[in-house]
C-alpha cells in the first residue's frame, strides 16, 4: 500500500452555488492505473480569509475502532483535533493495540470483549496502529483542523458539502 499527502490522484469537481450559498466539493480518487481508491482523506484547507467552524463542530469526535478476525475496524478513522477513539475487542482472542506515531503514543492491551478507556488525540496528523500480538493487523487514524473533511467510499467518491464560499488548498492521504 502507498502513503501520501499531496495533489489529488483523479478527477476534481468544485462547484460553487454562488456568493450567499454554501459549496459543495465532489471528488474521484483514482490511483495511478485509473483504479477508485477506497478510504482516501479528504480536507479541503480554507485560506486565511475563509472561516468557519471548529473540526469539532462537523466531524463526530467520538469514535470506536473494533477489532473482529483479527482486523480493525475501521481501517480508516478521521477525527478533528482533541477527538478521542475507544478500542473494542470483539475478537476471540487478545489484541495489544500500539501507536508509536509522532501524534499518539501508547499500548494497551485487550481481551475478548473488553473496551478500552477513551484515547484523546490532539495533534493534527496520521496515527498507525498496529497488533504487537497479530503483526498483519493496522490501521490509521487521521486527525484534522479543518472541519471540511471526508473519506472517500469503496468507489472513490467523496462530496463535502456545506463548505463556506471562498479559497481552499485540497490535501489528500491515503495508505
Amino acid at each position: 500500500m502507498r502513503r501520501g499527502i499531496g495533489a489529488l490522484a483523479g478527477a476534481v469537481l468544485f462547484l460553487v452555488c454562488g456568493p450567499a450559498a454554501a459549496t459543495n466539493f465532489v471528488a474521484q480518487v483514482v490511483d495511478q492505473d485509473g483504479k477508485p481508491v477506497a478510504n482516501a482523506v479528504i480536507s479541503l484547507l480554507p485560506d486565511g480569509k475563509t472561516s468557519g467552524p471548529a473540526a469539532v463542530a462537523k466531524l463526530d469526535s467520538d469514535k470506536v475502532i473494533d477489532q473482529r478476525n483479527e482486523t480493525f475496524i475501521p481501517l480508516v478513522t478521521v477525527l478533528p483535533r482533541t477527538g478521542k477513539v475507544v478500542f473494542a475487542n470483539n475478537d476471540k482472542t487478545k489484541h495489544q493495540v500500539y501507536s508509536f506515531s509522532a501524534i499518539k503514543q501508547f499500548e494497551i492491551t485487550l481481551v475478548q470483549g473488553e473496551r478500552s478507556p477513551p484515547f484523546v488525540f490532539d495533534k493534527v496528523g496520521v496515527a498507525t496502529l498496529g497488533c504487537n500480538i497479530h503483526d498483519h493487523m493496522i490501521a490509521y487514524v487521521v486527525v484534522t483542523d479543518s472541519p471540511w473533511t471526508a473519506l472517500t467510499g469503496p468507489d472513490g467518491h467523496v462530496e463535502i458539502a456545506d463548505a463556506p464560499p471562498g479559497s481552499y488548498g485540497v490535501q489528500v492521504w491515503w495508505s
